[in-house]
């Protein structure tokens, strides 16, 4: 931890009565502030008040079901409250079914009759809970909203969350005398005064862009008012005679592809003797307001592809697409095929959706009613904020980027640790309102692009008619772009496709270089040779992929370098019609 990220922390004498006075005025001014805000923050963003109002309704109707729930509820209180005082009396006695909770690791939570208890109420509560939500009369998206809410509410109240049920808090504050409540304390009045009432997730000062991140070595080549476009210098003394363009989403900033030296795909790439492009995007502001999807593809990847093989002198380019910036890959192959271009050769998609039908987790956040709303909001502005996109993702993953650092901070006064990722994470962007408007209405709610309706740039796209070889690189646990739903897009097309399977989630399935923990799962070759088209679903594919015990960047490596063509001299860095205009990581990173 560096000086940098130290918070002001005085000396705390619990005696020392002028303390106490600054701590009262500081809660009182960060309650003053929170409050200000209303209740409940920011405006109701996915309209759970509708979902939650017909569950209720429905129940009212329903009393068999809901005394079914009560009864079981009744029935494990009695089982969790036996079990817990034969354990008060040493014997060892199991409650009702625990589920898996990383949550409740401490020993406390199994050997102590009392905390062992509190777990029981609180996985019974959850379970009655959804019990009620599956009888409820809704259909799949409302239930899925409702369950989605109920559970934000459940994870808020887990007894992790507070100090006098939390067995860590409480072992911390006695070993030091109380100070980590303090400091602790300390901490949460900082944030909710300076971080919106977040708890910090990350050490600041410690990784900066173009200091620890995003620093291989690199020169802007082209600018324009969307984009910058990077070449990164060549490492190795011939390089593949087919460059390689990176397609970045611009949801988030590029260098999550270029993080930290070991751990940057485009050092890998470079490294793996690749001539390697990477579009940099502005961070929107209001002026940017009318800037369309039409844009993106225009002013990104087809002036991209321009500059690279007018640089390199390449006929073929591959290109390399991560999360939106891979949906945008995808159209830019339909739109190229239909300007009869087939300058693209091959194609990698990562953590990509392109069948939006089933999209996991963020359908809750973008349903008609949640979409309207957001449209609402963004016409004041010109864009969606950088904020909002931030607490969405948080909102996802609640228990690992919210109340895990209300504990590790507000509780036992720990400092946010120092990570890359993390970091990364923080530094969110902004969206056009026109261009997100029409991401979320084309793709999440009408599944256009997969379905061939959508219209880019004046041509209706057909991603049935895509040729090219495709590498679809998904992960387990991406809660943002389930695995089943890439797959389901991979199926889409009519080239030979290779689908992979990672482990770890959405960010962290992609900055997975070589270590002991890394794997994934592809095909067999035996099995390919017998059917060049995927299985017709992710289980029958799953059931016949096999393990490898390490990192896809290798598995990828082998596929994108028999598509790279022959060794030749690297190319200048720019030329005279695209000349270097400054040292990577640029300036539209910076904003």
């Amino acid at each position: 931890m560096t000086t940098a990220d130290k918070r002001d922390t005085p000396s705390w004498d619990p005696l020392d009565t002028r303390v106490a006075d600054r701590l009262r005025a500081d809660i009182i001014d960060a309650a003053a502030a929170r409050i200000a805000k209303g209740p409940l923050g920011d405006s109701d963003a996915i309209s759970a008040a509708p979902v939650l109002f017909k569950a209720a309704a429905s129940l009212a109707g329903m009393p068999a079901a809901t005394m079914k729930v009560a009864t079981d509820w009744t029935l494990g209180l009695w089982k969790s409250s036996y079990a817990a005082t034969a354990r008060a009396f040493g014997t060892k006695v199991d409650g009702v079914p625990l589920t898996r909770d990383k949550r409740f690791a401490d020993a406390s939570w199994t050997d102590n009759a009392g905390f062992f208890w509190l777990r029981e109420q609180f996985e019974l509560w959850q379970k009655a809970t959804h019990d009620l939500l599956d009888a409820a009369d809704l259909d799949a998206k409302e239930r899925e909203k409702a369950r989605f809410i109920v559970q934000g509410l459940l994870d808020a109240m887990a007894p992790t969350n507070f100090p006098g049920t939390n067995p860590a808090v409480l072992k911390r504050a006695l070993e030091t005398n109380g100070q980590s409540l303090v400091k602790g304390l300390q901490n949460m009045v900082d944030d909710i005064r300076h971080n919106e009432g977040q708890p910090r997730q990350v050490a600041t000062g410690v990784h900066e862009i173009g200091r620890n991140l995003g620093i291989t070595p690199g020169k802007v080549v082209f600018r324009n008012d969307l984009m910058e476009l990077i070449q990164y210098s060549p490492t190795t003394d011939t390089v593949h005679e087919i460059p390689l363009l990176f397609s970045p989403p611009w949801i988030n900033k590029y260098y999550v592809m270029d993080l930290a030296p070991g751990r940057s795909l485009v050092e890998f790439a470079v490294n793996n003797g690749h001539t390697v492009f990477l579009i940099s995007y502005r961070n929107p502001d209001e002026s940017m307001r009318d800037v369309n999807m039409d844009d993106y593809l225009i002013s990104g990847p087809r002036a991209a592809l321009d500059v690279v093989t007018d640089i390199t002198g390449a006929e073929k380019v591959n290109l390399l697409g991560l999360c939106l910036g891979g949906t945008l890959t995808m159209a830019t192959l339909a739109y190229l095929d239909l300007q009869g271009d087939d300058r693209i050769n091959a194609a990698t998609f990562l953590n990509t959706l392109i069948d939006f039908s089933n999209p996991g987790a963020l359908g809750v956040f973008t349903d008609e009613a949640s979409v309207t709303k957001l449209e609402k909001s963004m016409r004041k502005t010109g864009f969606l904020s950088a904020d909002s996109m931030r607490k969405t993702f948080d909102a996802l993953r609640a228990n690992d980027l919210i109340w895990n650092y209300v504990v590790s901070n507000w509780m036992l006064g720990q400092d946010p640790p120092a990570f890359d990722i993390l970091t990364w994470n923080a530094d969110s962007t902004r969206m056009p309102a026109a261009m997100h408007s029409f991401y979320l209405r084309s793709c999440y709610l009408d599944n256009r692009l997969a379905q061939g309706t959508m219209t880019l740039a004046g041509q209706q796209l057909d991603i049935s008619k895509v040729e090219q070889d495709l590498y679809f690189l998904a992960a387990e646990q991406d809660h943002i772009a389930p695995w089943q739903s890439s797959y389901a897009g991979a199926r889409l097309t009519a080239g030979n496709v290779r689908f992979v399977l990672s482990n770890a989630g959405h960010i962290a399935g992609i900055v997975n270089p070589p270590n002991p923990k890394s794997k994934h799962w592809v095909l067999a070759e035996e099995a390919r040779s017998e059917q060049r088209e995927l299985p017709e679903s992710a289980a029958e594919w799953r059931a016949e992929a096999t393990l490898v015990p390490t990192t896809w960047w290798l598995d990828w490596a082998d596929w994108i370098g028999a598509r790279a063509g022959g060794q030749v001299p690297p190319p200048p860095l720019g030329n005279d019609e695209h000349p270097v205009l400054g040292d990577a990581p640029g300036t539209y990173v910076l904003g």
